[in-house]
């Protein structure tokens, strides 16, 4: 296996406001982290200044994009996680109720920063859709990072199969497939499998353990896609526009009257009822980190 990567740096793409990146930097590693917004970034920068004045630390205020420059960007002010390059992306946020501000920040190829700073041991990326394109730049490098974790999307098959394709290509064949909805629950394990141990609390939106320490065993690129079959096919009737959530039609009325149409079957009326109780108390289908390793 080729070890060409730094062994004590993690890159951190999708700093936010620095709570994956104040985890690796409390395990002994050092971080390039990566935020495309000034605001996230500054208010990362206050956080961890300790860590930046000592040299453990480098913010990067760049959001990675195809070619370096002026990029623009969808800032969401109601949920601060979802900002992305990506107007789809954008309009299925202002869809869920999260609107988005159009704003300008600075674009750069992540294959420049590779080469600046280096390949990392792990390289983690969460920047709402632009995952790809650091896997992609790897492919200009022959050493590659150890471990890496994207978030995987749940809505496009194709667009899944071409992630497991692209780690296939770039070497990586031992998976875990993580629910961010239960990294507030992970508990650090001692002794620690990846650098040192910390008493850690993870918070909402943070993207948790890694490497060895991810939960879960390794398994093949068959088992993990069979997984994200299921992840699909609940996320069709489950997710935020899924069959069994999504708007509930209101029943027909009579413009003279306003009363229901005696049209309207009891088993239409069981279905609304039961959209209503799903809406209400059944939790949707949150979204999948997919984790890989070197051979």
């Amino acid at each position: 296996m080729n070890e060409g990567y730094e062994k004590d740096l993690i890159y951190d793409v999708g700093l936010h406001d620095g709570e994956d990146s104040e985890f690796y930097l409390r395990k002994g590693f050092r971080v390039v982290a990566i935020e495309a917004l000034p605001a996230l970034a500054q208010k990362a920068t206050e956080r961890l200044r300790g860590y930046l004045d000592c040299g453990k630390l480098v913010i990067l205020n760049v959001a990675v994009a195809e070619k370096d420059g002026p990029l623009a960007f969808f800032e969401n002010p109601g949920n601060s996680v979802w900002g992305t390059a990506y107007p789809e992306r954008a309009e299925g946020n202002q869809q869920l109720g999260y609107g988005s501000i159009k704003t300008t920040v600075c674009g750069m190829k992540f294959a420049n920063i590779l080469k600046q700073y280096g390949i990392p041991y792990y390289l983690k990326v969460d920047i709402e859709g632009a995952d790809l394109l650091c896997l992609k730049a790897l492919k200009n490098f022959e050493s590659k990072p150890k471990h890496v974790s994207i978030e995987s999307t749940k809505t496009s098959w194709k667009l899944l199969q071409e992630e497991f394709t692209l780690l296939n290509t770039l070497g990586y064949s031992k998976f875990k497939v993580v629910p961010q909805h239960t990294m507030t629950a992970q508990v650090c394990p001692f002794p620690a499998r990846e650098g040192r141990y910390v008493d850690h609390h993870f918070e909402a939106g943070a993207s948790g353990l890694f490497g060895e320490e991810a939960p879960g065993e390794w398994m093949d690129e068959a088992e993990a896609v069979r997984i994200y079959r299921s992840i699909f096919l609940r996320y069709k009737l489950l997710g935020a526009h899924g069959i069994l959530r999504g708007a509930i039609p209101l029943p027909s009325h009579t413009a003279e009257t306003g009363q229901q149409k005696p049209s309207l079957s009891r088993m239409v009326r069981r279905f609304m009822l039961a959209k209503r109780f799903i809406r209400r108390f059944v939790p949707s289908v949150g979204w999948y980190d997919t984790h890989a390793m070197l051979s």
